[in-house]
C-alpha cells in the first residue's frame, strides 16, 4: 500500500513515539514538499531544521576540493535528516540533498533540541536511529573501498528501492555516478550487465527493478549489513 506523504506518521522514527510525546511534536511539525536537487543544508554550515521523510530521499554527501563528491548514507522514511542538531554539533562536513522528490516534515533547531533533552523514547529513537547511520556510513566506506562498482551499484539500488514505494526510481546515470564517486561511463557498464541479465530495467533517467532477488544475489554482503543493523535497532522494544 502506498504511503500517504501528507501523513507525518509514515516516517517510522516519528510512527513510534508514544501518544504523550508524539502530542508534543506534532504541534511544531511543518511540511515540506522536496523537488530533486533540493540542498538542505550545506557543509560547515549552521542548520536550521531536522526533516523527517515521508515519501522522498536524500542523500548525505561529502564533498572534495576538486568539486568531485561521493555519498555516505541515504534517508528515507525510515529516518531523520540532520542529526547533528540533536548530537550537539551543530553543523556537519556533509551535503544534504534530495535524491528522490517527496514530502517531508521538519523540526526546527530549538524544538529537536528541547525534545531530545526530555530524555523519553523520542531521545532513545534518536539515538539508535544515530547508530544505524554510523554503521551505514562505515559500511558505504568499505564497500567503496574493496567492492566492484556492479556491486556497489547493487547495494544502491537496494537501498533507495528499500525507502520507496514500488520499484521504479527516478534518476540519471549521471547523478548515480556522483552518488558513487565514480566515472559515468562505469555506472553505464554496471547497468548495462545488470539490464543485460534482466536485473533491471534502464530508459533514459527511469531504471525500472525487475528482479530484486537478483540483485540481491549479485550484491557485496554491505547492504545485508546494514538492513540487519536498521531492523535491529529500529524494531526492537523500547524502554519504557
Amino acid at each position: 500500500m502506498a504511503r500517504n506523504a501528507l501523513n507525518p506518521r509514515e516516517n517510522q522514527l516519528l510512527a513510534a513515539l508514544p501518544d504523550e510525546e508524539w502530542a508534543v511534536w506534532s504541534a511544531r511539525l511543518e511540511h515540506v514538499p522536496l523537488e530533486l536537487g533540493q540542498v538542505l543544508y550545506e557543509p560547515f554550515r549552521p542548520q536550521s531544521h531536522v526533516y523527517f521523510p515521508t515519501t522522498a530521499i536524500v542523500s548525505l554527501l561529502y564533498l572534495l576540493e576538486n568539486g568531485a563528491s561521493a555519498e555516505v548514507a541515504v534517508v528515507g522514511y525510515e529516518g531523520i535528516v540532520g542529526v547533528s542538531l540533536f548530537m550537539g554539533g551543530e553543523t556537519t562536513p556533509s551535503r544534504a540533498v534530495v535524491q528522490s522528490a517527496g514530502s517531508a516534515f521538519r523540526l526546527a533547531a530549538p524544538d529537536i533540541k528541547l525534545a531530545f533533552s526530555q530524555y523519553g523514547i523520542g531521545m532513545h529513537l534518536l539515538l539508535r536511529y544515530t547508530q544505524a547511520l554510523l554503521t551505514q556510513m562505515a559500511q558505504t566506506a568499505v564497500c567503496n573501498r574493496h567492492h566492484l562498482l556492479e556491486q556497489q551499484l547493487c547495494r544502491w539500488l537496494l537501498l533507495s528501492l528499500d525507502r520507496i514505494d514500488g520499484s521504479h526510481l527516478v534518476m540519471t546515470q549521471e547523478l548515480i555516478a556522483n552518488m558513487l564517486g565514480v566515472r559515468r561511463e562505469g555506472v553505464t557498464e554496471a547497468a548495462l550487465r545488470l539490464q543485460k541479465n534482466g536485473l533491471i530495467e534502464y530508459v533514459r533517467g527511469h531504471i525500472t527493478v525487475k528482479d530484486r532477488n537478483g540483485l540481491e544475489q549479485r550484491c557485496c554482503e554491505c547492504y545485508a549489513v546494514v538492513k540487519r543493523e536498521y531492523d535491529r535497532l529500529l524494531t526492537q522494544p523500547l524502554p519504557r
